[in-house]
């Protein structure tokens, strides 16, 4: 029979096409699907195929195509096969996988037409019913976590990588996490890494890892705070996060997500859900408008289909990022899921073949049972039911009708295709009205009964959004965290999390400490600024939405918590008398975030090995690791423990010592020294800082020796670092090879070296990164300042000085500032006093600190460049020089080593400014630094003193020379003096330079080689200036409101003549009751409050390196009252008549005043006295005489104005107003500062 069927059926198809070809007009027609292909849902690893029937003349040729891609066979062999036979053709595809889920098309077309048609395959796991394909969003970066296995560490960030091992990895969830797609594990060696490559905010959380030995295991955690990417939009909300669908069913599902704590500035109106059919990229939106709850039904799905959902915030301002897409999900019936989930393992399951018995028909549906509301909004209900009991083996789909409460009208809400899950969602119900429900079951054999209807519910929402946390904690945690505890919201429904929100204080600006929800009431909130203070506030949320704001917390400065201390260590004995020994111990090593405040030493006596109970040696808090306990008894064993105390209380006490027998100790050697410090770390050398023993010997401690040793190395490798012993208690040792050691130090005195010490922790010898050196600045005043920088300051760190490491605590030397992360010692005059080493330290950090060697010959260094800036000069490779040129022509000239485009020269002539003009010429070069001025001749008029002054900024320099005429002599002071001929203009010239020899009788000799020779004569100057000393005026006494003053006037008065005053042939020591000084070309000595002790003979002397010259007063005691120089006179006349009537400042004068170059600055002051004072002004100590540049008048013996009349910067200085008359003489000083449009810019 089947031989028959195969032999016949090809005769059919032949016979056919030959009456085909015999009529193809006819029968041409474009192709048509008689079957179409069908969609299939299918298993890994299993076969599918995918067949249709095609008619059309001509025979059309038939394409598949993948996703719009050709399928080509050959490309991958062994996967897909095609087949067409009798106009039947076939797609099979072998062992499929997730990437076989796709669109599939197959195309039809001649030469009439084409035609396709599609279907879809669906390939799920094996294991489980949905892929789990996270799709990221795009605005998050990959994250790599790095812990080491040796270390914990509090908080990480995207960018390391963290070592955990695989198999032992836990999700925020607590979940054990396996190597996938997105969550990649590495392990190699003693680290191992887990690589998150799209990170969500879903991922945020605490993350741990378990390390599992032979005997124990050890667990290390760290927190990954996911930042929210930034929205496309500004002002737009966060994406939402933790899509996951619910109740699934064949054409309906329940999408629920969580809010985002972000909102953008603006509260959220609502969300849109979007679907999107697995093996497609197109995504479609669900609903039309957004919806405030955060839980939707999306119906209408096809059965056998999966999907993924994603959700979109949107606000005023605009729409957010899509969350992360949920997990596929079926739509299918849950009973036909639990029963493919069973019959995977089955033969019949892998063969891909379903058995059912032959359907039953006939039997109409009973009714559904247990008909519910189980979610009501103002949006939306979703009813529930179970399958009715009578329905026989014929598939069942429902009906749903509403009623309005009240009535007895009953519709049915889906009208034209009845529902196939047991599930509906019902829209568009008018909110604030009741409805009750019930529910049809139908299949081919007709219409059901209707269920139990429902009570009457009212349209609204159903959950309220929970209440605002209670009351906000925040406490210290790390130097980066806080850890925040809240009263949990009351009475909230369904509730979800809570999200916590920290704002810097004065900001007014909230940022989120966590994008995910937290459960409970306490969290700890990472990435804070140390130093900063924060307040904190915290919302809890569920399906309804976001609570109002908790209380704003109070605010809490971000740094360490305190915590008592650690127990100290290392007790040893330093000395031991009859009745007390002293103890020394060693640093706890953790001191809980705040100062050791002090220390407690408990003390028990050990008889026969039993020890008795502990006794407190001392009550108060002792400050230094040392301690001498008394009361002990002689030739007793003894043990001690000592506690250590911060501002948290006082820490639990360290291990008892070594038992120490109470007995006098008679050793000649010292002790061991005590309280060994290691600081300055650095890769090659260390400062090694050390007490000297309480225990001296026989004899005094006259030097120390210190050892050291590698830390891993054996007993016998000690080893000296001195020969010689050093007396200092501190010592550099250098010449470190970056390995870590430990040292000791021994004393000696006459009688030898003492006991060591116990050695230090072991120190490894590195430079750490961000270390720091005492930097020196000199300003440019002139101040010498030390300068120490930290950027790893904690809040409760201080910067410490000390000198030859013994803390500064005087400042009559320095004065020491800090700000922020920087700290100046200034000097206030450095002297030979200040030699030595100057460190600092930074106490709370990891050893911080450095030091700098003032040496003898460094201070010469520092005072030199001192003198340098604050009083620069211009350098000059020459000095002013003359050269005769051609036709009489003169030229001035002078190079300076350096200066500056913005230098500005004066050319002076006799004190007079000279300008360009037909007789000078003034050039500047730049570049060179040549500076000159031409003259076009020389006349009896230019007989005088010819000056370059120079201005640099701060620095000056001026150079000058003198010309006169044939054997004329100046009395001028001894600078460069220069004889030239004066000529005529129509005298005899010069062509081209002379050549000069010099004379036995020291005269020049210029030769001209033309035209004539000349002789002029060079003359050098050596006749003194006249003396100061006898420039001065007799000595004479004055009354002045403070007392008395004795004064002379010297009319030639410079820095080098020394005066000394006597009384009664004895040089005065002065004091504030005595003081001189000098006032112009006045010396005074003035003597406040005088009594008899004061009279006698007073006198004046000047040196002035050459001689010396004596000025005398008499002081009398007795006398006439009326006798100006008699004691009784003049201080009768101090309240009265001299007070009244002496030379005064009144006041007008400003202390500085600041003026653009260019103005005209006029000062204004009053004078008094009787007689009419004189008034003098002065600039830098030097009488200023009236032209026209400074106008200085004075005008009814009270009004005294000084006038400049065009201001320049060379004005900058020091003035003063000096006015006296017969009673007394007054001065008021004002700085005068000049500054051009630019500079003050």
């Amino acid at each position: 029979m089947l031989c028959l069927t195969d032999n016949v059926n090809p005769q059919i198809y032949e016979n056919e096409e030959y009456h085909k070809r015999m009529n193809e007009d006819s029968l041409m027609h474009a192709p048509e699907f008689v079957i179409k292909p069908r969609s299939h849902t299918v298993w890994e690893k299993q076969c599918v195929r995918l067949h249709c029937t095609v008619s059309g003349w001509p025979e059309p040729r038939v394409v598949w195509y993948k996703n719009n891609v050709t399928i080509d066979p050959m490309a991958h062999p062994g996967k897909y096969k095609l087949e067409s036979s009798y106009n039947v053709h076939s797609l099979e595809i072998n062992r499929c996988d997730f990437d076989d889920t796709a669109q599939y098309r197959v195309s039809a077309m001649n030469s009439k037409g084409e035609l396709s048609s599609y279907a879809s395959i669906v390939v799920k796991n094996t294991l489980i019913m949905c892929w789990c394909a996270s799709h990221p969003p795009l605005s998050f970066p990959s994250l790599y976590v790095f812990l080491f296995t040796k270390s914990c560490v509090d908080q990480v960030f995207c960018g390391s990588i963290l070592t955990l091992s695989p198999s032992l990895f836990r999700s925020p969830l607590d979940v054990l996490l396996q190597p996938s797609k997105w969550c990649q594990m590495h392990w190699s060696g003693d680290r191992a890494g887990l690589t998150l490559t799209h990170l969500n905010k879903e991922d945020e959380g605490l993350y741990t890892l378990r390390i599992t030995t032979k005997s124990k295991y050890e667990t290390y955690s760290a927190y990954v705070f996911v930042r929210d990417g930034d929205a496309e939009v500004e002002g737009a909300p966060g994406a939402p996060l933790d899509v996951t669908c619910q109740d699934a069913n064949k054409d309906y599902v329940i999408v629920t997500w969580k809010q985002p704590a972000v909102d953008g500035g603006s509260s959220i109106l609502g969300y849109f859900v979007d679907r999107c059919e697995v093996g497609t990229t197109h995504w479609s939106q669900c609903n039309d408008t957004p919806i405030k709850f955060a839980r939707f039904p999306v119906t209408g799905l096809v059965e056998g289909r999966s999907y993924t959902f994603r959700v979109r915030a949107v606000n005023k301002s605009g729409m957010s990022r899509p969350s992360r897409a949920s997990e596929p999900v079926a739509a299918m019936d849950p009973a036909d899921r639990a029963r493919m989930r069973g019959m995977v393992d089955s033969l019949i399951w892998r063969l891909g073949i379903w058995v059912y018995s032959h359907d039953v028909t006939g039997v109409v549906p009973g009714r559904p049972k247990n008909l519910e509301v189980t979610e009501a909004t103002k949006n939306y209900m979703v009813l529930s039911w179970n399958p009715p009991g009578e329905r026989g083996h014929e598939g069942i789909m429902y009906y749903v009708e509403k009623c309005v409460s009240g009535t007895d009208s009953w519709q049915r809400v889906n009208t034209e295709i009845p529902v196939k899950s047991p599930r509906f969602a019902l829209f568009d119900l008018a909110e604030g009205k009741a409805y009750s429900f019930r529910v049809r079951c139908c299949n081919s054999a007709g219409v059901g009964e209707p269920s139990e209807a429902t009570e009457a519910i009212t349209v609204g929402d159903k959950l309220d959004i929970p209440s605002a946390p209670g009351r906000v904690v925040p406490t210290r945690n790390t130097d980066t965290s806080v850890v925040v505890t809240w009263e949990a919201s009351k009475n909230a429904k369904e509730l979800v999390g809570y999200y916590i929100e920290a704002s810097v204080v004065g900001s007014h600006t909230y940022e989120p400490c966590n994008n995910k929800p937290v459960k409970g009431t306490r969290f700890i909130c990472h990435g804070l600024v140390t130093g900063q203070s924060y307040v904190f506030r915290v919302k809890a949320l569920n399906a309804a939405g976001l609570s109002d704001c908790s209380q704003e917390s109070e605010a809490i400065e971000v740094k360490a918590a305190i915590a008592s201390p650690t127990p100290p260590h290392g007790i040893s004995v330093l000395e031991c008398v009859r009745d007390s020994m002293v103890l020394a111990w060693k640093q706890p090593t953790f001191i809980g975030g705040a100062d050791i405040t002090g220390y407690f030493v408990d003390y028990r006596e050990v008889v026969n090995g039993v020890p008795g109970r502990w006794h407190e040696a001392n009550i108060k808090a002792v400050s230094e690791r040392a301690y001498r306990v008394s009361d002990l008894k002689e030739n007793r064993k003894y043990q001690f423990q000592v506690r250590a105390a911060n501002m948290a209380g006082v820490g639990i006490p360290s291990r008892p010592s070594d038992t120490f027998v109470c007995e006098e100790w008679t050793i000649a050697v010292p002790g061991p020294p005590h309280d060994l410090q290691v600081t300055e770390v650095r890769a090659k050398s260390v400062v090694l800082l050390y007490k000297p023993p309480v225990y001296q010997g026989r004899d005094p401690v006259n030097g120390f020796y210190i050892d050291i040793k590698e830390a891993s190395a054996k007993e016998e490798a000690w080893r000296g670092v001195n020969e010689k012993a050093v007396s200092n208690n501190y010592m550099k040792v250098s010449a470190l090879s970056g390995e870590s050691y430990v040292f000791r130090v021994r004393a000696q005195n006459k009688a030898g070296v003492g006991k060591a010490s116990d050695p230090t922790e072991p120190v490894l010898a590195e430079t750490k990164p961000g270390t720091t050196e005492i930097v020196v600045e000199v300003d440019d005043e002139g101040v010498i300042s030390l300068n120490f920088a930290c950027s790893n300051l904690t809040p409760d760190s201080k910067f410490v000085w000390y000198k030859n490491y013994e803390e500064i605590t005087d400042d009559t030397r320095l004065t020491i500032e800090t700000k922020g992360e920087k700290s100046k010692a200034t000097f206030k005059t450095l002297a030979e006093d200040d030699i030595g080493i100057y460190s600092c330290a930074v106490t709370h950090t990891d050893g911080a600190s450095s030091s700098y060697t003032l040496s003898a010959d460094e201070l010469k260094k520092l005072l030199g460049i001192s003198h340098d800036h604050k009083f620069p000069i211009i350098p000059l490779k020459t000095e002013l020089a003359v050269e005769l040129q051609e036709k009489g022509r003169v030229r001035f000239w002078l190079q300076a080593e350096k200066i500056s485009a913005n230098a500005k020269i004066d050319y002076v002539f006799n004190d007079n400014n000279l300008s360009q003009g037909e007789k000078y010429k003034m050039n500047f070069n730049k570049e060179t630094g040549v500076i000159e001025m031409l003259m076009e001749s020389l006349r009896p008029e230019d007989e005088g003193t010819f000056t370059f002054q120079l201005q640099d900024g701060k620095a000056t320099n001026q150079s000058s020379l003198v010309l006169i005429g044939d054997g004329r002599k100046s009395s001028t002071p001894p600078i460069t003096i220069i004889i030239l001929p004066l000529l005529s203009p129509g005298s005899p010239h010069f062509v081209e330079y002379l050549s000069y020899e010099v004379t036995p009788e020291c005269s020049v000799v210029l030769k001209c080689k033309r035209i004539c020779n000349i002789t002029l004569m060079l003359h050098y100057v050596t006749s003194p200036l006249p003396s100061p000393a006898n420039s001065s005026t007799p000595l004479k006494i004055q009354s002045t409101e403070e007392g008395i003053r004795l004064y002379s006037f010297v009319s030639y008065y410079n820095d080098a003549l020394q005066v000394t005053w006597h009384h009664k042939d004895s040089a005065i020591a002065f004091t504030d009751r005595i003081k001189s000084g000098v006032v112009g070309e006045q010396l005074w000595l003035q003597i406040s409050e005088p009594t008899e002790k004061d009279k006698g003979k007073y006198a004046i002397e000047f040196f002035d390196g050459k001689g010396s010259l004596q000025r005398t007063v008499e002081l009398a005691g007795q006398g006439k009252a009326t006798s100006p120089t008699t004691l009784g006179w003049l201080c009768n006349s101090l309240p009265g008549q001299v007070s009244k009537n002496r030379a005064r400042v009144a006041g007008g004068l400003p202390d500085v005043v600041t003026i653009q170059e260019k103005k005209a600055l006029n000062l204004t002051c009053n004078i008094s006295g009787n007689p009419v004072p004189d008034v003098t002004w002065l600039k830098n100590e030097r009488e200023i005489v009236t032209d026209d540049h400074y106008v200085m008048k004075f005008e009814a013996g009270k009004y005294a104005s000084f006038t400049i009349t065009t201001v320049n910067t060379t004005d900058s200085g020091k003035y003063s107003i000096l006015v006296k008359n017969k009673y007394g003489t007054e001065s008021a000083d004002f700085t005068v500062s000049v500054f051009t449009p630019d500079v003050k810019k």
